[in-house]
């Protein structure tokens, strides 16, 4: 197991400020299930839901940035259990770009690539590794959303979301796998020990005019999508 508890530079939860973070919430004298709850718990609703410049942040400033969406929280979670003495893995996807839209619209949807890179994060608990995934939208944005289409009560694909049960969605862990995404999938790359060792082998693929306009533009105005939704 000593692999998965491994710091790396992406995980790099030596950090001050996340040293910090884990000693005011006191995760570190709970118990393990609830200390993998509580950090669960904040990555998802404290860190809001959100499209940060790149996939290859280091956990600290996932923290600092204080949104993220399935890669950049991912990476974040996994620091803030491996700092925990919690051992997790990260599992690699594409997914179908059309549970994005709404978050993107027009141009920037239009040109964004028909596969999105995707991870999730697997926990390694009670001799036994659970698939986390529905940490990536926060529950007011979900809230908003589910009450924006109070309509659907079955298959959703969009604006971050690509469940069966859109009205109940399992994102609460209690020993359980969650999901929120999961219906996106179109290609699996399999699992590895670190973020830092999936983005050598897979990432997103877009060529450096659009990269360029996804970190200057396309993000932006997919941020202020999202805001939008929350703030209904």
């Amino acid at each position: 197991m000593e692999k998965y508890l491994k710091e790396t530079t992406m995980l790099d939860y030596s950090n001050e400020k996340i040293q910090k973070l884990i000693k005011e919430r006191k995760w570190n004298e709970l118990d393990e299930f609830e200390c993998i709850r509580d950090i669960y718990n904040f990555v998802r609703d404290e860190i809001l839901f959100g499209y940060n410049i790149d996939d290859s942040l280091p956990a600290s400033k996932v923290l600092a940035d204080g949104f993220g969406q399935c890669n950049t929280k991912g990476t974040l979670f996994m620091a803030l259990l491996r700092a925990c003495n919690i051992p997790c893995r990260i599992h690699g996807f594409m997914i179908d770009k059309k549970l994005q839209k709404g978050a993107m619209t027009g141009i920037v949807y239009k040109n964004a690539p028909q596969k999105v890179f995707h991870s999730w994060v697997e926990v390694y608990h009670e001799n036994q590794w659970y698939e986390l995934e529905g940490y990536i939208l926060d529950i007011m944005y979900l809230r908003k959303l589910q009450n924006k289409n109070k309509k659907c009560t079955g298959t959703f694909c969009g604006y971050g979301v690509a469940i069966k049960d859109f009205q109940n969605p399992t994102i609460d862990f209690n020993r359980n796998n969650t999901y929120i995404q999961s219906e996106g999938i179109t290609q699996d790359f399999g699992i590895y020990d670190s973020p830092d060792d999936l983005l050598q082998v897979h990432h997103q693929e877009m060529s450096a005019v659009k990269a360029f306009m996804y970190k200057h533009l396309g993000r932006h105005l997919m941020n202020r999508n999202v805001k939008k939704i929350r703030n209904l």
